[in-house]
């Protein structure tokens, strides 16, 4: 019998949430990401209440990067696993094809199988209507093949459109990461000029 893990397939690395311009173009939200603004004026920036120093600013900018640090990391992590798990359902796709095309065969089917890290062992099986896959947590069912192909072929369908999200929200991501630097490095600048102005000023004085 074929066996396969079919745990379910990672959700959307994002749920929904505020929505942004570039998510608004592209047709997808990236939600659970909080979008950079860029600050293009940073002096009218730095009057905005709660901006009362450089340093309390950067601070809260580089709370907000190490938050993007993390969220790179889960997706990644999400990312990985997805990458994995695809090719392994399309390996038991291939296997359950070809078991479909010999259910009606009286010849026994010549296979191997994994008994521990590359080591195999011959098996000779019987055309069976029938497969086992594994949906996690020491959990096994019995599918006829045809059901067995469609649920495999739904789980490679939603971990293809998953793959897909996870690497547009990456992408997605690493504008926020660009973004957020530029912005230490502006309000950095603006702070060092006020400083050099201000000494300037004193010693004129």
């Amino acid at each position: 019998r074929v066996t396969h893990r079919t745990s379910d397939c990672p959700k959307m690395a994002t749920t929904s949430g505020s929505g942004d311009s570039n998510a608004a173009v592209s047709g997808r939200k990236h939600l659970g990401i909080p979008q950079a603004v860029f600050v293009e004026d940073v002096i009218a920036f730095m009057k905005q209440p709660g901006n009362e120093t450089a340093d309390l600013v950067l601070r809260r900018l580089d709370e907000q990067y190490q938050k993007y640090k993390f969220m790179e990391l889960n997706l990644s992590q999400k990312k990985r696993r997805l990458k994995s798990q695809i090719p392994e359902i399309k390996q038991t796709l291939e296997i359950l094809k070809h078991m479909q095309k010999k259910k009606d065969s009286t010849n026994p089917m010549e296979t191997l199988f994994l008994l521990a890290d590359n080591l195999y062992a011959k098996a000779s099986i019987t055309p069976t209507d029938k497969v086992c896959l594994w949906l996690g947590a020491n959990v096994m069912l019995e599918y006829d093949i045809d059901e067995a192909r469609a649920l495999l072929e739904k789980n490679l369908t939603t971990a293809t459109r998953n793959l897909e999200g996870l690497e547009e929200d990456l992408d997605f991501l690493r504008d926020q990461f660009t973004t957020t630097e530029v912005n230490m490095a502006r309000v950095y600048n603006w702070d060092v000029k006020r400083r050099s102005s201000e000494a300037a000023s004193k010693s004129s004085a």
